[in-house]
């Protein structure tokens, strides 16, 4: 090799090394960031560093997760959030508050969800230490603080404008509140008609919040069939009939969601939220597990008691040896093959499920912006 080539080699690798320092000191945004808001059905793992009971980190739970370890998912598996970060090209958002949610994994998102709340402040009281909605966007706001100091206020702005957002609120209004136990003080103070009405109009107030901080493509999940996962069948169904009164709730609150987004979107001139219709997800295997591959819909994998609906998924619990055979996988929530089934309806289910758009739509929309 002459001087010349030599002196090129050294400046070519002197340059190298340079930008590659710089890549590392310099951040820069991903594609699309993903943020989470919601309950057990969509939390990655936020409660394990609370002091309370609504946690999913012992065994079973995670038996079948790439690291056969418990994570604070309530699933055999992969979530709700995992999947649609796969339907995204992302990785799996970290709970905010785990430790390493630092530095360049900040840019991927957030996951802010926590077990055990609801769209009101006392759903949920019996589980003391969670990270209520009010509190879960008060997260969403020093998140945005921290990516400010790493990639600067505007870059910020556009991350979480161009993110997608997902959550999931509802269920626990009504399973750990209003019927609690019976006269409970929301059942005495309402009527369920009025409940809902007043469920709504507190939705709304969260999701005008969440777009006045930058949201703009917010999946917004109604509540499933509430009357027929296995903790329901055991402890109100009638011969392995779903509840009546849990589901009139969910026949009751979710057509009025939609309304609601539709108004909201209307006023903001946008479709900014995407209604995912939860219910019909899960009827469809509810109705007919064995066209999706299951042996049950009733019965859950983990758990006690009539179709395993009883009390919590332990190491003490029955458990199936196959979970994809199982619609539940505890008496509360989907198994991981049926989250599949659900994100698979989500990314490109018709107007029955998704509503004004699926997610399929939305990507395409935007990637021509």
């Amino acid at each position: 090799m002459d001087q010349s080539s030599s002196v090129f080699a050294s400046w070519l690798v002197i340059f190298f090394s340079l930008f590659v320092t710089l890549a590392s000191v310099v951040p820069q945004a991903k594609a699309r960031a993903f943020f989470v808001f919601g309950d057990s059905l969509v939390d990655n793992g936020n409660n394990d560093y609370l002091a309370t009971t609504a946690r999913a980190d012992s065994y079973p739970y995670g038996i079948d997760y790439p690291t056969h370890r418990p994570t604070g998912r309530f699933s055999n598996g992969l979530n709700i959030p995992d999947l649609i970060s796969e339907q995204i090209g992302m990785e799996s958002t970290l709970p905010y508050l785990s430790p390493e949610l630092t530095g360049q994994r900040l840019l991927v998102g957030a996951n802010f969800a926590s077990a055990g709340i609801g769209i009101l402040n006392d759903t949920g009281f019996q589980f003391i230490n969670i990270i209520r909605i009010s509190k879960q966007i008060e997260y969403f706001q020093q998140y945005q603080q921290r990516v400010s100091a790493l990639i600067g206020a505007e870059q910020t702005e556009r991350l979480v404008n161009q993110a997608l957002v997902l959550i999931t609120l509802g269920g626990n209004d009504f399973v750990n509140n209003y019927y609690l136990v019976p006269f409970s003080a929301r059942s005495r103070q309402f009527s369920l008609p009025d409940y809902v009405v007043y469920l709504i109009s507190e939705y709304r107030k969260i999701l005008a919040r969440i777009y006045e901080l930058g949201a703009r493509r917010v999946l917004v999940t109604g509540t499933g069939p509430l009357g027929c996962v296995p903790a329901e069948l055991a402890q109100r169904g009638v011969n392995g009939e779903c509840s009546v009164e849990l589901q009139r709730a969910a026949d009751l609150f979710n057509p009025q969601l939609v309304q609601m987004l539709n108004e909201l979107n209307s006023q903001i001139g946008s479709d900014v939220f995407v209604a995912a219709n939860a219910f019909a997800m899960h009827m469809d295997f509810i109705h007919d597990p064995q066209a999706y591959g299951f042996v049950t819909s009733k019965i859950a994998c983990c758990g006690q008691g009539p179709y395993n609906g009883i009390g919590l998924c332990t190491i003490a619990s029955n458990l199936c040896p196959n979970r994809d055979l199982y619609a539940f996988w505890d008496p509360f929530h989907p198994s991981e093959k049926a989250n599949r089934i659900i994100v698979q309806r989500i990314a490109s289910g018709s107007s029955k499920y998704m509503n004004p758009m699926n997610l399929s739509t939305i990507m395409a929309l935007d990637s021509r912006v």
